[in-house]
């Protein structure tokens, strides 16, 4: 190996948009310098929504939090490779047809940078090593102790401390849109949102909370209205109602580049409700939306996934949001995992639309509040106690943050939620073979 000859990185295209970047703590710039550091802890500070990349000489670093996606590409030229680092496959293809070299370019060889890791490359060109992988988010397992009234104080706090700033980051005088089923999660967040407009003297009248439903079924819209009716603000209800004929899963494949079932079912509701907002609110921005925290409480139906057993969910840290984990032959390097792969469907379907949103369970700062709960005393591993665990948990926090007692309603899918099963049944395949057929079709023609 001595006398390999190494081709390192003669030039880095970074069409990230920094603007896209939500940090609340300090500067983008103090941000990228952090992440050149390639330290875990001093990126670990990094508070927000974010993709940053660092280059110095010959070394490469990138990282990202769950909120953002950064995907990056090595391309061959005679000059030297060319490392191209994009959120999306598609931005990297149209580089490469620019500079000639579309033929190098197929959907699998892109790299997903995983949350909540910095990733080193180096020496990178032909052979082409593997990246280093350090973790930036660790975790402190059973740190809270198991009293769900302390724990409801402590993850819900973080979450309001989350939406606070995130508040403090836009103008005064935007109105905020929150993407509300009626849920758990995105009841939160509204509830949240409510609350600290109140605090700081503004009007509640910002707030709008948009609910889909299409063909004007669904048991969303009737769960919204009874959720803000129990909080007497039933007046931030405003109903996004749309046909069932417009719903396109292939449509959302494109837009998420992507062709998991669940993924894709959501993200077609997702560009159904935010078209309309578009069309009605032509200059609405700032959105809001409650992703992240079934996978902060590991609240997903077991018995849904053969791979999947109690066990395997509360043993393993940052399960729902990370997968099997970079080090495991099951982690998906063109994708990452968990909601790692899975955010993109909040996050392209948003951009898309010309929307900035946020998630604020989705932040470093909540997920790790998440991840000291001590899962296993409080179920003892029972499935129905895991279950139950995320509406206990968030109505006892959102108490003690607003003094408001939150209803809980049972869990439903977002894309369950919006319509009738007939017309659910009508749009999307049952045999998740069809969604890799139409991924195929689109990326590779």
């Amino acid at each position: 190996m001595s006398d390999q000859k190494f081709a390192t990185v003669e030039r880095l295209v970074n069409l990230l948009d920094p603007e896209s970047n939500v940090i609340f703590n300090m500067s983008i710039d103090d941000a990228i310098e952090r992440v050149g550091t390639g330290e875990p802890d001093r990126v670990r500070e990094i508070d927000g929504q974010f993709a940053l990349v660092h280059k110095n000489g010959k070394i490469v670093r990138l990282a990202r939090s769950i909120g953002r996606p950064m995907r990056y590409f090595l391309a061959k030229q005679a000059a030297g490779p060319v490392l191209v680092i994009a959120e999306r496959m598609d931005e990297i293809r149209d580089y490469l047809e620019e500079e000639g070299i579309v033929d190098q370019f197929h959907p699998s060889y892109t790299r997903m940078v995983p949350a909540h890791y910095v990733t080193e490359l180096s020496l990178v060109g032909c052979p082409d090593p593997n990246p280093i992988y350090t973790r930036y988010l660790t975790q402190y397992p059973n740190e809270l102790p198991a009293d769900i009234d302390e724990i409801g104080r402590a993850y819900i706090g973080a979450l309001s401390n989350e939406i606070d700033r995130w508040i403090d980051s836009i103008p005064e005088d935007a109105p905020i849109g929150v993407l509300f089923s009626g849920g758990v999660d995105s009841g939160a967040v509204l509830t949240l949102s409510y609350h600290s407009l109140l605090k700081r003297g503004q009007n509640a009248q910002r707030l709008k909370a948009f609910t889909l439903t299409v063909n004007q079924n669904g048991s969303d819209l009737v769960q919204a209205s009874e959720f803000l009716k129990s909080l007497d603000i039933d007046y931030l209800l405003e109903p996004v109602q749309v046909d069932a004929a417009s719903l396109d899963y292939k449509d959302a494949i494109r837009t998420i580049e992507d062709y998991k079932p669940l993924d894709v079912q959501a993200a077609t509701m997702a560009i159904a409700v935010l078209r309309e907002i578009r069309n009605q609110f032509p200059d609405w921005k700032y959105l809001l939306d409650g992703d992240g925290g079934d996978e902060n409480l590991r609240d997903y139906p077991i018995e849904e996934n053969p791979e999947l057993t109690i066990r395997s969910v509360l043993g393993n840290p940052f399960f729902y949001h990370e997968g099997w984990g970079v080090d495991k032959i099951k982690h998906s390097q063109t994708y990452s995992g968990g909601q790692s792969r899975g955010h993109v469907r909040t996050y392209a379907t948003a951009a898309r639309f010309g929307f900035e949103g946020f998630s604020p369970f989705a932040t470093s700062n909540v997920i790790e509040v998440a991840e000291k709960i001590p899962f296993i005393d409080l179920t003892n591993w029972d499935h129905e106690k895991l279950y139950a665990l995320k509406g206990s948990v968030t109505r006892a926090g959102v108490h003690a943050i607003t003094g408001l007692n939150m209803p809980v309603f049972e869990k439903n899918r977002f894309q369950r939620g919006t319509t009738s099963e007939d017309d659910f049944s009508a749009v999307f395949p049952e045999n998740p073979m069809a969604y890799r057929q139409a991924f195929a079709e689109i990326f590779n023609s």
